[in-house]
């Protein structure tokens, strides 16, 4: 049945953002139109989730004091985790982990308080908002690409400091920071790939068949 399939020019485009999206570190200072920022906060609004529950939050940071405090809250969480990373400390120090200071947005992607009055998945598996929050940050990455602009996802930071530093209600939880703009060039290679620091897994390697470790047939 290829009834609702997109025309192949649709399609194409389709895999093309996916395939050509990157985790970008590395911005130009020029803005976003508000248009365009706003066509991707819409992608995330419509993002699919568990049971209709949309749980997530977006913060926007527009104050540059508050920007730099989290970039140091970041720097922070780097150190340690270089430190606990032992015989590759060095190697990981040279990596570039964040554009925080050069991107033109910087988001703060959330899970809201409250969470508990959504009941669809979560009674057995209450990580199943942060599935959804997932979903609502993919479309917008996405949606980033296809309007030429990077986004890179910055998970070294320690929650608790971070949810103090923008003031946020119990029971909420902050999962990633977001920076979005404009870029010289996407990379080639997904940018630990190109710095030698680790390769995508081969797809049949993830792929079990009826049972765990039970390897599937090629498909």
């Amino acid at each position: 049945m290829t009834e609702h399939r997109y025309s192949e020019t649709e399609r194409a485009a389709v895999y093309r953002a996916i395939y050509e999206r990157r985790d970008m570190r590395h911005f130009l200072p020029d803005p976003i139109a508000s248009d365009v920022l706003r066509r991707l906060l819409e992608a995330a609004h419509h993002a699919p989730s568990v049971g209709f529950m949309q749980p997530w939050r977006f913060i926007r940071i527009t104050s540059n004091a508050l920007r730099g405090q989290i970039h140091a809250l970041v720097e922070q969480e780097r150190v340690r985790t270089a430190k606990a990373l032992h015989e590759r400390e060095d190697e990981f120090m040279k990596l570039k982990v964040e554009g925080i200071l050069d991107c033109a947005v910087v988001l703060v992607a959330a899970l809201s308080d409250r969470r508990e009055k959504a009941v669809f998945g979560r009674r057995t598996m209450p990580d199943m908002d942060l599935a959804s929050l997932a979903c609502a940050i993919q479309n917008i990455w996405l949606a980033a690409r296809a309007e030429g602009l990077g986004m890179g996802w910055v998970s070294l930071f320690e929650p608790e400091e971070l949810k103090r530093l923008l003031a946020m209600p119990e029971g909420s939880q902050p999962a990633a920071i977001l920076c979005l703009g404009h870029v010289e060039r996407f990379y080639e290679k997904p940018m630990l790939e190109q710095e030698q620091w680790a390769e995508r897994m081969p797809l049949d390697d993830l792929l079990f068949e009826d049972r765990w470790n039970s390897r599937a047939d090629p498909v």
